[in-house]
């Protein structure tokens, strides 16, 4: 008869081997911006970040399932592991969110207020680098990092009462949602400003030097994707969370759908990135590019 602990160590691995998935999508992505030279341009160092956060949190899912090859909870070696692994879960996590956030920003600043915000750049970097450690570091400090049964995710675990859960929603949790909804009416107010823009411009075939702006737009649209798939992936996982927030037992379905979530969300950016260089390129061979294009989002 096959335990509780052994099916979930089956599931890990299944996980893990999206994750892995994810990782080649990912690497892929990154090697086709590099060996094409397109990080020159804003557009793709900023696509590249995306892709580079999503290659570390799935390759912190693939950690997850590696310690389980000297599987001994018990053991200061496997704890120390695994208070390791959480804190690269958590780190990750915040990382690729942070670099979603400054994504929806520079777009809502671009297409509302036709601000290109391309000077805070290096500002995007070093707060999705540093930030993330120093809010990853809070557990280490409450020790509430840790498996809650046999064979669970390395994570901020109830080790310590009801304190790991109250320090899980405020570390994760509740930014994450609090982004979620402000990420969210922001591409809503976007797509409301380039409405009545699009509107606007057919209805008195206004010719002016907004056409530059609209050029520019074109390029930067595509980068809208990264918060759309942080609204869709994260959903569920935000469910999950408050699921267990209120129950001591997880419901197996939400659990399962929250973690294959979690590596789609890495994958599809990566795929993201494979598919608009892709189209692009194609596209490039049919029609002439447009003089001084790329100069605007540099």
């Amino acid at each position: 008869m096959v335990n509780s602990s052994e099916i979930s160590i089956t599931k890990h691995v299944i996980f893990s081997s999206a994750h892995g998935v994810s990782v080649v999508v990912c690497l892929l992505a990154a090697i086709l911006v590099l060996r094409l030279k397109l990080y020159k341009t804003l557009v793709y160092r900023l696509a590249l970040y995306q892709v580079l956060s999503a290659l570390a949190m799935a390759s912190v899912g693939i950690l997850q399932v590696m310690r389980f090859i000297n599987y001994d909870e018990s053991s200061d070696i496997y704890r120390r592991l695994c208070t390791a692994i959480g804190f690269l879960e958590v780190y990750t996590e915040w990382m690729k969110l942070l670099f979603t956030t400054w994504v929806t920003f520079h777009l809502f600043c671009f297409a509302v207020f036709h601000k290109n915000m391309k000077k805070l750049e290096a500002l995007y970097v070093v707060t999705s680098l540093l930030v993330p450690a120093l809010i990853a570091a809070l557990p280490l400090v409450t020790q509430t990092y840790g498996s809650r049964h046999a064979g669970s995710t390395c994570y901020i675990q109830a080790l310590n009462g009801s304190v790991a859960l109250i320090e899980r929603f405020a570390l994760w949790d509740g930014p994450a949602m609090f982004i979620l909804i402000a990420a969210s009416t922001a591409m809503v107010v976007m797509v409301i400003k380039l409405a009545s823009q699009v509107y606007r411009r057919s209805k008195y075939e206004l010719i002016t030097d907004g056409d530059q702006f609209s050029n520019a737009l074109k390029q930067l649209l595509p980068l809208a994707i990264f918060p759309l798939l942080f609204f869709i992936f994260e959903i569920p996982v935000f469910t999950f969370h408050v699921y267990r927030f209120h129950h001591s037992t997880p419901n197996e379905g939400i659990m399962i759908s929250a973690y294959i979530c979690v590596s789609l969300w890495s994958m599809a950016s990566g795929a993201t990135v494979i598919i608009h260089i892709s189209v692009a390129r194609i596209c490039g061979r049919k029609r002439k590019p447009i003089p001084n294009q790329i100069n605007v989002v540099r």
